[in-house]
């Protein structure tokens, strides 16, 4: 005699999937962060070094090219666009102070721009860029 109906197992295992799903995913995003904190052969981590090139190029960002690394990343789903914000940042950041410029130009925000965002996202960000009319042919060899 089975008192439990079978629509409430169901109703389990259901659950079940969703929450192992859920742990999964947020598993593998901890992973994430947790290899970009250890340190590399240099003894500083990737985090360490953003951190770095966004402090150094601070002095160096105006009003223009904040907005411009706004634009950019604008598309960036809300959750982690300051993380987004923060790596592009610094790649932009980094660019300007080994080129010794005054300034972070629009033209650094558009290659650090480039060179921060993954490879198996450059067809997503061709099209914004184009969508956007922002001129980057001058860097077309660094997209693949």
């Amino acid at each position: 005699m089975n008192s439990t109906p079978e629509w409430f197992l169901y109703f389990i295992a259901f659950w079940t999937v969703v929450l192992v799903a859920f742990v999964s995913i947020g598993g593998f995003f901890m992973f994430r962060k947790f290899l970009k904190v250890l340190p590399k052969k240099d003894g500083k981590s990737k985090l360490d070094w953003q951190n770095y090139w966004v402090e150094r190029s601070r002095p160096l960002w105006t009003d223009r090219s904040r907005a411009m690394l706004d634009k950019l990343t604008s598309p960036v789903p809300s959750a982690f666009r300051d993380i987004a914000k923060h790596s592009i940042a610094a790649r932009i950041g980094q660019l300007a102070v080994e080129s010794g410029a005054s300034e972070v130009t629009e033209a650094h925000c558009i290659e650090g721009y480039i060179l921060a965002t993954p490879k198996r996202d450059h067809k997503f960000l061709i099209s914004f860029l184009e969508k956007n009319g922002i001129d980057y042919s001058s860097y077309r060899h660094l997209l693949h």
